[in-house]
């Protein structure tokens, strides 16, 4: 599919869009990753200094984010994430998500015990899992539905797309069902079901960016992998689009 809202590129003598609230979250992050990445290889005090003063600037960035911080508890959490060498490269993490079909065309979905939004169910990448793996556990865990995976059909920015506040990549797979009874899990779910295109639950996360994706697949037409559309430059601000 065509990229949805794609930035306009500086310098083509035209404005580019306003900055908004993702984009301030993620230049922030993005900033303290930089910074807690450094603090994580140099041994120069001087370049500790100075990273320090990037993770002071990366938190007053992210207080001017409705999300609402004190500075100073920002700056030593990011610094008590710091590790060395290896373990200090600091990376998004990962979530595995599933769109779970039935023999009625329906879609798999949970409601978010925290937020109170539903969405496809989806976790983290556990340690010592595939992620196809990961993606049937999850299922299984939250909806008590058994499924089967058919094959990826996304790989997404979470906090480009609004669905998260830290950095992460979602890989998504296609899941067919194969039974099992609908129970939500005891403290993540609050509810879960099967809905029809054109039926899904009003506090639904972001369907316009995903939904007719997943029910294309769902119904078993042939489907690209969704990405994240390429920025131009990458840290412009603006919304940005999805491409299949």
């Amino acid at each position: 599919m065509p990229g949805v809202g794609t930035p306009t590129a500086a310098g083509d003598g035209q404005r580019l869009r306003p900055a908004g609230e993702a984009d301030i979250l993620r230049w922030a992050e993005s900033l303290a990753g930089i910074a807690q990445t450094g603090l994580g290889f140099t041994e120069s005090r001087y370049e500790q200094e100075r990273f320090e003063e990037v993770l002071a600037v990366a938190a007053d960035i992210r207080a001017h984010s409705a999300v609402g911080i004190d500075t100073g508890d920002q700056v030593q959490d990011w610094l008590d994430g710091v590790g060395s060498g290896i373990a200090g490269y600091v990376t998004p993490k990962i979530t595995v998500g599933a769109i779970v079909g039935d023999d009625d065309g329906r879609i798999l979905l949970v409601q978010r015990a925290d937020s109170g939004w539903w969405l496809y169910p989806t976790g983290w990448s556990d340690v010592g899992y595939s992620p196809s793996e990961v993606a049937v556990k999850e299922v299984r865990e939250e909806t008590g539905i058994d499924c089967e995976v058919v094959r990826p059909i996304a790989i997404l920015d979470g906090m480009r797309l609004g669905f998260h506040r830290v950095p992460l990549v979602s890989i998504v797979f296609h899941c067919r069902s194969l039974g099992g009874e609908l129970e939500p899990h005891p403290l993540e779910c609050s509810d879960v079901g099967f809905f029809a295109e054109g039926e899904l639950p009003e506090r639904t996360a972001r369907p316009e960016l995903w939904a007719p994706h997943a029910f294309s697949a769902i119904r078993g037409e042939s489907v690209e992998v969704l990405f994240d559309h390429p920025r131009d430059p990458p840290w412009q601000g603006g919304e940005t689009g999805v491409e299949g």
